[in-house]
C-alpha cells in the first residue's frame, strides 16, 4: 500500500545522529562551449562527530561537494540536508577552512580570529574567551599579537582554523587546508587537527589529495571517480581512535586502506 505524503514513514526523516545527508545529487554547469556534469548520483551520509575525508582525481568535484553542504551551491538534482534541514542557501552555522589562510594583513592573529565574532555579532566577552581557548588549544599562545607576515604558513593555518571554530560550528568543512605547507609542517598540522577534532567533537569533512593524510585523519574515506564525479567506494579506516603518527604508518589497517585507495585512484586515472 502506498502511504500518503503526510505519513511519518513516507517522509523518512533523517535520524537524529545524522549530521550531513546528500541524496542522489548531481551538479551540472553550462559553459560557453558545452554542458559539464561535475557530480553525478552522489549519496553520502555523515554521522554527527564523524571525520570523513574525500579524495579523488583533480576536477572530480570534491570541492563542489563541500560547496553543496555549505549552501554556496545548489544541486541540479537531488537534495542536501544539514542537521535535519534542507540546505537552501548559505549556512551560517558551519565553519570553512580553505587552502589559503586568507588572513587580513593589518590585523593581528587574535583580531583575525575575532573577525568571525564581529561578522556574526557574537557577544564580545564570549568571543574573547573562546578565542583564548582556541589559541591555547592550537599552540598559538605567545603569538596572539603577531601579524600574518610574522607567522609561518602552519601558524597562519592555525589562525584560520581558530577563526572557523570560534562560533562552535557543528560541521567544519576543510578544502585542502594543508596543501601549501611543507611536508614536516603538514604532518604536525595533521596531528594537531586530529587532536582538536577529538577535543571538540565537531563533524569534519576534509578534501585532500594526500592519501596518507586522509587515512591518518579520518574515520572513513570517500573515494571519488574522475569527472563526472561519483563515489566509487567508502573506505572504513580500521585504526584506533588514539593515533600516534609514526606508529599509525606501520599499522596493517593503514596499509590496507591506503592500498585500496591507491588501487581505486589508479583505475580512475587510467580510465580518464
Amino acid at each position: 500500500m502506498r502511504m500518503p505524503a503526510s505519513s511519518p514513514a513516507a517522509q523518512a526523516p533523517v535520524q537524529m545522529d545524522t549530521c550531513v545527508e546528500i541524496e542522489d545529487v548531481a551538479v551540472r554547469f553550462r559553459t560557453k562551449r558545452k554542458d559539464v556534469t561535475a557530480l553525478h548520483d552522489v549519496s553520502l551520509s555523515v554521522a554527527a562527530g564523524e571525520f570523513v575525508a574525500i579524495v579523488g582525481p583533480s576536477g572530480c568535484g570534491k570541492s563542489t561537494l563541500l560547496k553543496l553542504v555549505s549552501g554556496l551551491l545548489k544541486p541540479s538534482k537531488g537534495r542536501v540536508r544539514l542537521l535535519g534541514e534542507d540546505v537552501g542557501g548559505p549556512r551560517r552555522d558551519i565553519g570553512y577552512v580553505f587552502q589559503r589562510a586568507a588572513l587580513l594583513e593589518w590585523r593581528s592573529a587574535r583580531k583575525n580570529i575575532l573577525l568571525q565574532a564581529e561578522m556574526r555579532g557574537m557577544p564580545s566577552a564570549t568571543a574573547r574567551e573562546r578565542a583564548d581557548e582556541l589559541i591555547a588549544m592550537t599552540g598559538l599562545t605567545g603569538f596572539e599579537d603577531a601579524y600574518p607576515h610574522e607567522l609561518s604558513g602552519g601558524m597562519q593555518q592555525r589562525v584560520a582554523l581558530c577563526r572557523a571554530l570560534l562560533h562552535r560550528p557543528p560541521v567544519l568543512l576543510m578544502d585542502e587546508p594543508f596543501g601549501a605547507l611543507d611536508a614536516l609542517t603538514r604532518e604536525n598540522m595533521n596531528i594537531e587537527l586530529r587532536r582538536i577534532w577529538r577535543e571538540t567533537g565537531t563533524t569534519i569533512l576534509l578534501v585532500t589529495h594526500s592519501i596518507p593524510e586522509a587515512v591518518y585523519l579520518a574515520d572513513r574515506v570517500v573515494v571519488m571517480s574522475a569527472r563526472p564525479g561519483t563515489i566509487d567506494e567508502l573506505i572504513p579506516v580500521d585504526l584506533p581512535l588514539e593515533r600516534d603518527y609514526g606508529r599509525t604508518m606501520s599499522e596493517p589497517g593503514f596499509a590496507r586502506a591506503t592500498g585500496r585507495i591507491r588501487d581505486l585512484l589508479g583505475a580512475a586515472t587510467s580510465a580518464d
